[in-house]
């Protein structure tokens, strides 16, 4: 399990899950927005690299809104049939933008 992150000149950050995104993972996902200096318009969660996400993921990313002040700031991308079905169960397309599931 690996979370970075990166921005670009257009205030967006990009958090990418690499393996598991699980309670393993919460203080580098955390980190990866909250140790910022910079305010960003758009956040990313690339999920490309993610091979599974659980109930505590999902905690996660409702941090993650909770953060950004709502859904129009937060993508999710690139989850795998498997991560979308479980964020289409859990109704997270109410409360993000889901975008190019694979």
């Amino acid at each position: 399990m690996t979370v970075t992150s990166h921005s670009d000149k257009n205030k967006t950050l990009t958090i990418v899950v690499e393996g598991k995104f699980d309670f393993q993972s919460h203080l580098e996902f955390r980190e990866s927005y909250e140790n910022s200096n910079d305010h960003y318009d758009k956040y990313i969660v690339d999920l490309s690299k993610a091979s599974s996400i659980d109930s505590s993921a999902l905690g996660m990313l409702l941090l993650l809104r909770d953060f950004t002040g709502g859904k129009n700031s937060i993508e999710i991308i690139h989850a795998d049939n498997d991560i979308a079905r479980i964020l289409e169960i859990s109704n997270f397309e109410s409360l993000f933008a889901l975008k190019e599931t694979v």
